[in-house]
């Protein structure tokens, strides 16, 4: 590490990081994806805190972070050694997809080792691991010699973070949460989950990386959740995080509109006569004439591309959150799997959205 002072003080900021996450206490932390609320995965009080800060069920399984082997002039990393503590075997697919895919966005979900506690796990005998890519993240899990429990960093069901600055926001009360700024998230929305527990691999949360992809770079098949319960009969699969009906919504409601159908998504509404915030594809031409007297619309540009959409998503979403619109209306993602973990988390937003989302978060 060179002498600089910021780096000097990068250091110091971690040194008590660690500390704190050994002492039971609890972390916010950056990753690729989002922002995490960070507890050690080895101490079940620390865990239950995570839980209670959020606000969440605790049935609710969390992603166990763990870090590369610091061994980096290796062309191969060797994860077994470091897997070994949390899983109970590793088959073939799970290293072809670990060595293809981490440091990455990518949560793999493993029958876990006795040690693992079951605070962790939701009481499952499954545990979800993933090593996050950010260097900040990868610096404090190689400093504190563990695996650290990292759900997002907000209100259970609401808008997930992707700055320091809103979970400073999400968790105002809590004087007491050390909060580590690794700038803006990269990608933006949760990594994608795969299910190795079975007999073979099955996606249960779309993210960044697709099927298509994996396939492609590792001739892995991962099923989707119907293929493979044609195949194998109805068996329940594990439960994972963010997979509640109700989930990264924003207070306002939100509604998604088909390509011209701006006005049928109002008609939904019909006491909502103000100020509607209407997103349009930066690709596409405005609404024009497409208005509605009553209606006050303002137009917001998304992009039209799946990656910079996906990394925009919790930021466009928290900021007209914050805007008092009385109406948030997004365009429906276009077919194919790249728009997959978007179209999963708009779904799971427009349903929880709106004033009495609480209420119905636990769908």
């Amino acid at each position: 590490m060179s002498g600089d002072s910021s780096s000097l003080q990068s250091s110091a900021v971690i040194q008590e990081a660690v500390q704190s996450l050994r002492n039971g206490g609890l972390v916010a932390f950056p990753t690729e994806t989002v922002y995490g609320l960070g507890a050690d995965a080895k101490n079940p009080e620390a865990i239950k805190k995570v839980f209670s800060a959020k606000g969440r069920p605790s049935n609710h399984p969390l992603i166990v972070h763990i870090a590369a082997p610091d061994k980096f002039d290796q062309s191969h990393i060797d994860w077994v050694p470091v897997l070994a503590s949390w899983v109970r075997d590793i088959s073939e697919d799970a290293l072809k997809l670990i060595n293809a895919f981490w440091p990455g966005p990518l949560t793999l979900v493993f029958k876990k080792d006795k040690t693992v506690p079951l605070e962790a796990t939701g009481g499952q005998d499954t545990v979800a691991i993933r090593a996050p890519a950010h260097p900040l993240t990868q610096e404090l899990l190689r400093k504190f010699k563990g695996g650290i429990v990292g759900p997002s960093a907000n209100r259970f069901g609401k808008v997930s973070p992707t700055s320091a600055a809103d979970v400073r926001h999400e968790f105002e009360e809590m004087l007491d949460l050390m909060i580590l700024d690794g700038g803006d998230c990269a990608v933006g929305i949760e990594s994608t989950i795969v299910d190795l527990s079975r007999d073979c691999p099955v996606l249960l949360r779309p993210g960044l990386i697709t099927p298509g992809e994996i396939f492609k770079k590792t001739g892995v098949k991962v099923f989707l959740p119907h293929e493979y319960a044609a195949i194998e009969g109805q068996t329940e699969a594990p439960k994972v995080s963010g997979s509640l009906r109700a989930h990264y919504a924003p207070t306002t409601p939100l509604r998604l509109y088909a390509p011209g159908r701006v006005l049928d998504a109002l008609g939904e509404f019909p006491d909502i006569k103000s100020r509607v915030a209407v997103a349009v594809w930066d690709s596409d031409s405005s609404l024009g004439g497409d208005g509605h007297p009553s209606v006050h619309f303002e137009e917001i540009l998304v992009p039209s591309d799946s990656t910079s959409f996906a990394n925009k998503l919790y930021r466009t979403l928290r900021d007209l959150d914050q805007q008092g619109w009385d109406l948030i209306l997004l365009p429906e993602p276009p077919a194919g799997e790249e728009w997959d973990g978007v179209r999963d988390r708009l779904q799971r937003a427009c349903f929880g959205s709106g004033p009495s989302s609480n209420s119905h978060a636990n769908n």
